[in-house]
């Protein structure tokens, strides 16, 4: 019996359950770098979020599609077990990998958004002093 169809369907299902935890979690938790970098501002905060795990998405759900052929025919249990294990490992490690990148994205949007508070004065400017006469 040929169980290449149901490793693809396992491989799927479980690929693209796994992208969708890791995008929620995302969502939930990068809003909160995104609002402090745009400094409260939430409607731009919800959309730049929204637009990020977008990207993720479709870069995620892109690879997991591209990476679904499979080489060999897999015709008993053991061999259905190993090409998911391979499949299933190589898709969580690209999921570490963007999941890491946003968050060291978003890290640095933050550590940015700080940096240009503090060298914003407390108090505007009230007016300016002439240049004194040579």
């Amino acid at each position: 019996m040929d169980l290449t169809v149901v490793a693809y369907v396992i491989y799927l299902i479980i690929s693209i359950g796994l992208t969708v935890w890791v995008a929620r979690t995302l969502t939930s938790n990068g809003r909160v770098f995104i609002a402090d970098v745009l400094q409260g501002n939430e409607k731009l905060a919800d959309a730049v979020n929204h637009l990020l795990v977008v990207g993720f998405y479709l870069v995620n759900i892109g690879f997991v599609t591209l990476y679904l052929r499979s080489g060999e025919t897999i015709t008993e249990a053991r061999g259905l077990f190993e090409a998911l294990s391979v499949k299933l490992g190589v898709v969580l490690l690209v999921l570490g990998v963007m999941h890491l990148g946003n968050v060291w994205v978003l890290n640095k949007m933050r550590r940015r958004g700080i940096m240009e508070r503090r060298q914003t004065p407390p108090v505007a400017p009230q007016g300016w002093t002439a240049p004194a006469e040579a």
